[in-house]
């Protein structure tokens, strides 16, 4: 087929979403509005993709970066509307680009088969349309017959013309010859003093071209102009992405509590317990067990793995491990196969080794276990002095004693012991047991003459209570 470019219009403040953020710089799905076009389109494999920024367009640049998108960027540096976009965005264009298409960058729902449709059309020049059954708001598809005749803006419609239901979504095929006349040609004569790419549409017209609407779905024609609307598409967004996972063979126990973004990836066999949220790149292992009541950044877990009731962000966790419950893991955090992090356990730039546990009720910062090390209730690496954090290292197979304190930098050996309650501020030989705490002092009757000074009674001896 004839070369063909994409054209994302995405040079637009978005005044409706009262918000100095570029409207499609803004997030539905764990992806940006203009990510989620760039995604939809990718499979037509255009010869060329241009991306029109205008609006903050420093940010826009940083966006399409940290995507990795492949496309060249046109900025219109004054937005008077579409249709001058989409002339800016001629210059960007190769030379045997043949066909473009043009779609605004806020267009989420848009599939890959409506797309493919569109191109193969054999008309000159080819329109996306839908009907609605509330067509507030979108340009109206005004047609003879078969042919599109105009497309009239939703401000600038007659009362007869308010009441079609044939809505134009926004996206148009249109042949690069003759383009740059056409879109030369368009006026600002309406009452937004723009200059619409709908009017190309009469352009072509009265150049003796074909012009033909391809009716698409509703929900794919769909923009997104609002905060309102940008939670509407949302809904359907994460309802795809549940019904994928579901289809390739992860249970999902209540989909309705169940929040995947787009870019999370979940082996089969896989179990999503209830009221968990996967986020980002947020990778789940065959086997694993995930929630309830869990939210997962960036996380990788491995096979056959256990998570519940846990926040991770940008952590890794190992084959059989088990995690939670009320346990946060934080950016740095690793452990290794069939390692615990259990109830009331924080983690922070920690790597733990295979087989080791730390079961509960402790802070785990800046710190390297080895393999089988036991951590004991309670236990804290002190990693930060006030002005730098510092390591703590502990050996293989060491014990480390109920609410220890491991002043960093430290370092226990392999094999060491920590005596319950001690406060370990030197290294610890491999072997050793360390224990630093003061020798226990019994002052007798202390307790009764406090309550004396506070005019307080004994309490009951057991099994003297009175009746």
């Amino acid at each position: 087929m004839a070369p063909a470019a994409a054209v994302i219009l995405a040079a637009g403040k978005g005044t409706r979403f009262k918000s100095d953020l570029p409207k499609v710089l803004h997030r539905v799905g764990g992806r940006s509005l203009l990510h989620h076009v760039l995604a939809s389109i990718e499979p037509a494999g255009f010869d060329q993709v241009v991306v029109v920024i205008g609006h903050r367009a420093d940010d826009a640049r940083a966006e399409l970066d940290a995507i990795g998108a492949d496309v060249d960027v046109a900025v219109q540096s004054k937005q008077l509307g579409t249709g001058h976009a989409a002339e800016v965005a001629l210059s960007a264009l190769r030379d045997d680009i043949e066909r473009v298409v043009v779609l605004p960058g806020d267009s989420p729902l848009l599939l890959p088969p409506t797309l493919d449709a569109l191109l193969a059309d054999p008309a000159d020049v080819v329109m996306l349309m839908a009907e609605v059954d509330d067509p507030t708001g979108y340009g109206r598809v005004v047609r003879e017959g078969n042919t599109v005749a105009r497309i009239v803006e939703h401000k600038d419609a007659t009362h007869d013309e308010l009441a079609i239901r044939e809505v134009n979504a926004g996206i148009y095929r249109f042949p690069v010859d003759g383009l740059a006349t056409v879109l030369a040609s368009i006026g600002s004569d309406n009452i937004q003093g723009e200059r619409y790419l709908t009017d190309a549409i009469a352009g072509f017209l009265d150049r003796g071209a074909s012009v033909t609407a391809i009716t698409a779905p509703a929900e794919q024609a769909a923009g997104v102009n609002d905060r309102a609307q940008l939670a509407a598409a949302g809904v359907i967004l994460r309802q795809r992405i549940l019904q994928r996972h579901l289809l390739e063979g992860v249970t999902i126990v209540d989909p309705a509590t169940t929040w995947i973004e787009a870019d999370v990836t979940i082996d089969a066999d896989a179990t999503i317990l209830p009221n968990t949220h996967l986020e980002g790149a947020t990778a789940i292992r065959a086997g694993a067990t995930i929630g309830p009541n869990c939210r997962l950044v960036d996380t990788t877990v491995g096979e056959d793995a256990t998570v519940v009731w846990t926040v991770t962000n940008r952590a890794e966790i190992g084959p059989r491990a088990t995690v939670g419950p009320f346990t946060h893991l934080r950016p740095g955090t690793r452990l290794a196969a069939g390692t615990k992090a259990g109830g009331f356990v924080e983690m922070k730039n920690a790597e733990v080794g295979e087989g080791s546990k730390v079961p509960h009720l402790s802070y785990i910062g800046d710190a390297t276990i080895g393999r089988d090390v036991n951590v004991g209730a309670g236990t804290i690496t002190c990693n930060y002095d006030g002005f730098d954090k510092h390591q703590t290292i502990i050996g293989d197979g060491a014990f480390i004693g109920s609410d220890t304190m491991l002043v960093a930098p430290v370092e226990i050996g392999s094999g060491a012991v920590t005596g319950a309650a001690s406060a370990i501020a030197e290294d610890v030989p491999a072997d050793a047991l360390a224990v630093e705490r003061s020798e226990q002092r019994n002052v007798e009757g202390w307790a009764a003459r406090r309550r004396d000074l506070r005019g307080e009674k004994a309490p009951d001896k057991q099994g003297e209570g009175t009746d």
